[in-house]
């Protein structure tokens, strides 16, 4: 694997790439596992390494959805706006687990809790809902990228926050008129978000908010949505 300087880096976000990502072929069958860093930079993302992870759009009961600015110190994507809470699951026993895709919905819990101070029996695994996956790649810069299979996941709840400020700039509940405008920002360049978000927001986004109460039938199990 290549070696990277990461002096310049945010010392709290450098020990994060340590962490064993699952790795994963473009069917999404466990091929084993690697470091977030390995995982994470564009020369082996352009031999095909590929991992599992999962984005998350919460919604409070005013039908308004959580979204977040990436922090400055993020390695890949930062200062991005984006969904409520993107991330990857560990290679543990438990985030695993394949099952009615229970241990990505653990990582999620896991995630909310991490990044945006979510207390876990605000989000229990069973409340979390999985509605498809998609296949995508990025490259943030010169040096790093995503290349993922990534679960998109459902919640609605009033839920408390206290955010790390080492992953999240700042956040806000949304409306519909607001996302539009954020998208033609975007497209101008006035701000930046990130590329799944994007992707998400143009193709499904408003259908689900449109549908809140009906999201059963958007559910693809075996689809995967390649970007």
């Amino acid at each position: 694997m290549p070696e990277i300087n990461t002096d310049h880096l945010d010392e709290q976000q450098v020990q994060l790439l340590a962490e064993m990502r699952i790795l994963i072929d473009e069917n999404d069958n466990k091929i084993g596992a690697e470091t977030k860093k390995n995982c994470h930079l564009n020369e082996n993302i352009e031999k095909g390494l590929l991992h599992r992870a999962f984005s998350v759009f919460l919604f409070n009961t005013e039908n308004k959805p959580l979204l977040q600015q990436r922090a400055d110190a993020k390695i890949t994507f930062p200062v991005c706006f984006t969904n409520t809470c993107c991330s990857h699951l560990l290679s543990n026993p438990g985030e695993l687990e394949e099952n009615d895709a229970v241990g990505v919905r653990r990582a999620a819990q896991r995630h909310l809790k991490a990044e945006l101070g979510i207390p876990m029996e605000q989000v229990p695994p069973e409340e979390i809902n999985y509605l498809m996956r998609i296949h995508y790649k990025a490259q943030s810069d010169s040096i790093w990228g995503e290349h993922e299979i990534d679960y998109i996941l459902f919640v609605r709840n009033n839920v408390t926050l206290d955010p790390d400020p080492n992953e999240i700039k700042s956040y806000c509940y949304v409306s519909k008129e607001e996302v539009e405008k954020m998208l033609k920002k975007a497209a101008s360049g006035k701000i930046k978000i990130t590329p799944w978000f994007q992707y998400i927001a143009e193709a499904f986004l408003f259908t689900w908010w449109d549908n809140l109460n009906n999201l059963n039938q958007f559910v693809g199990q075996e689809k995967i949505h390649r970007m």
